[in-house]
Formats: C-alpha cells, sequence, structure tokens
C-alpha cells in the first residue's frame, strides 16, 4: 500500500520567534514523500532522495503518529509499519521551509497510502506535523505558521504557542528567492536576541492582520537580519524596486515578492552574489496528493 504527496516551500511574511505569532506564503517549489505501509513489519524508515546522510527523523516520527491514529483503515490487520522517501526541490536548511514541506507531504502521503485522507481535516495534517517537528527537535515555534502555509497554500498568519490560525488569504505574486551557498538551522537560532524586537514583531502582525502583507514582510526583514545578524543590503537591493522582501525564516534565503519585470530587476543584484536564484510564483492549492 503506496501514497504519494507533495508540498510546496514557503516564504515568510512573520518569523514566530519574537512573539509565537508568525506569517508565510507557499511558493511553487515542492518536497514529494512517498510512503508505503506494511500490515506485518512494525519497523518505520525514511531515506532523503540525494542525502544518504540526512536526519530522516522528523519524517519517520509523522509515519509514526498517522499509523498510530490511522493504520486501522486499511483493515484487519491493521498497518504497523513503512517507509518513507522524500525528493525535494527545497535546499534544506535554508529558510523555506523545507522540514514543514517534508513533514506535510509525509503526513499526506501516509494517509493517502492508508485510503484514510478524509479522516484528518487539513489543519490537522498540519499540527500533526508540527508535532513531530517538535518531537524531532527540528523547530523551536513549532512552526505552525509555515506548516499551515505549506498545507493550506496562499499566506497564513498563525499562533504558535497555540497551532491556532488566526488568518488565511489567497495571494497572487510573482516571487524570487535568493539561497546562499551556507545553511542555518533554525533549531540554532538566537531566540533571546529575536525576543528583544517583540515591539517590530507585533507591528509586522497587525500589518499582516491588516493584509499589508508586502509591508509586514519587509518590516520584518529589517528587524530579523539585525537580530540574527544577517547583511540588510539585500533588502535594500530589493526595494529598489519592489515593497516586498525578507530574510525569509531564520535565513539564509531571502525573497522578493511583487510585479515579475520588477523581480528580473532585483535578480540581476542578487545574481552577482553566491547561490541561486528562483523566480516562481506563490502557490494556493497546499499539499496535495499526487
Amino acid at each position: 500500500m503506496e501514497g504519494t504527496a507533495a508540498a510546496p516551500a514557503a516564504g515568510t511574511v512573520l518569523n514566530a520567534l519574537a512573539t509565537g505569532r508568525g506569517s508565510a506564503f507557499a511558493i511553487d517549489e515542492y518536497t514529494t514523500a512517498t510512503v508505503e505501509v506494511s500490515t506485518d513489519d512494525e519497523s518505520v524508515t525514511g531515506e532523503v532522495a540525494g542525502a544518504p546522510d540526512a536526519d530522516t527523523r522528523l519524517v519517520e516520527r509523522c509515519v509514526e503518529y498517522v499509523l498510530d491514529a490511522h493504520g486501522g483503515a486499511v483493515g484487519t490487520p491493521p498497518a504497523v509499519g513503512g517507509h518513507v522517501r522524500t525528493e525535494s526541490e527545497v535546499p534544506m536548511a535554508s529558510g523555506l521551509k523545507s522540514s514543514s514541506a517534508a513533514a506535510n507531504a509525509t503526513v499526506m502521503a501516509t494517509l493517502d497510502a492508508l485510503g484514510a485522507t478524509d479522516r484528518m481535516t487539513r489543519e490537522d495534517m498540519a499540527r500533526l506535523g508540527v508535532m513531530a517537528a517538535r518531537d524531532a527537535g527540528v523547530t523551536i515555534t513549532g512552526a505552525f505558521d509555515d506548516a499551515s502555509a505549506s498545507m493550506l497554500g496562499g499566506v497564513t498568519v498563525t499562533d504558535n504557542d497555540a497551532d491556532d490560525l488566526l488568518a488565511r488569504d489567497e495571494v497572487d505574486w510573482d516571487v524570487l528567492v535568493w539561497t546562499p551557498p551556507e545553511q542555518s538551522f533554525s533549531a540554532d537560532a538566537d531566540v533571546e536576541r529575536c525576543r528583544q524586537i517583540a515591539p517590530m514583531a507585533r507591528l509586522v502582525e497587525d500589518l499582516a492582520l491588516d493584509g499589508a502583507y508586502e509591508r509586514a514582510m519587509t518590516v520584518n526583514g529589517l528587524a530579523f537580519c539585525a537580530a540574527l545578524q544577517f547583511d540588510t543590503e539585500p533588502l535594500v537591493e530589493g526595494l529598489r524596486h519592489v515593497e516586498g522582501v525578507s530574510l525569509s525564516g531564520t535565513g539564509p534565503s531571502f525573497t522578493a515578492v511583487g510585479d515579475r519585470d520588477a523581480l528580473e530587476q532585483v535578480r540581476e543584484y542578487w545574481a552577482e552574489r553566491p547561490g541561486t536564484t528562483l523566480l516562481t510564483t506563490t502557490q494556493t492549492e497546499g499539499t496535495h496528493t499526487v
């Protein structure tokens, strides 16, 4: 019994490290998970395509949680184990929510393998992935903002302390992403420095809840570049042409949103830096079976 699902990456409107409130938007780049479940082998294993040494605890925990709750959906005997394989267009530890996308894809793929996708709401699928992420130690905030954007599509605003969805909106943006060659793991971020900019984070939250997402992400970018000690020059370069530009997550990627012609101009600046640039769009469908 096998299931497959694809989950989009996401960019940041508001980083939740300062106040526990966050906001993110889905982008048209994907992590795909294929899950095979077993009724006789209780082991749960995982692999990441092209990365044989990758940590697979998160996706394995996702499979385990789904099997614990819905393994009996296949009948008797119930499904008790499984194997998950993920493939991704999203670089790991880049600030583009690769962990949330992997968790979402794995949860939905496991449910798909069990024929049980109708047994959980999409919000609860995201919450289950967040619970697995906390168990695996790959998140500080719980990342329900990232998980909800990836699962539901569009842009979401969340209370990560309560795993509560405060708002969701559909946006139609072109998106430019610059990803430097280095990695930045969110679990290693200096949380105390981020909490010191809580007044700015609350301003960003207000802007996001008012639908001023582009201004919100720009204020977020300036504040969190300062807190996390990233260079603000990519923001300044972006603001020459667009209103929305930010550090994504805890970095190192930056995202800009706006008119495609304007983003092409920003891309000329960012392409001179080490790393890669990608011009894509927002995504409103969210995580889906394949």
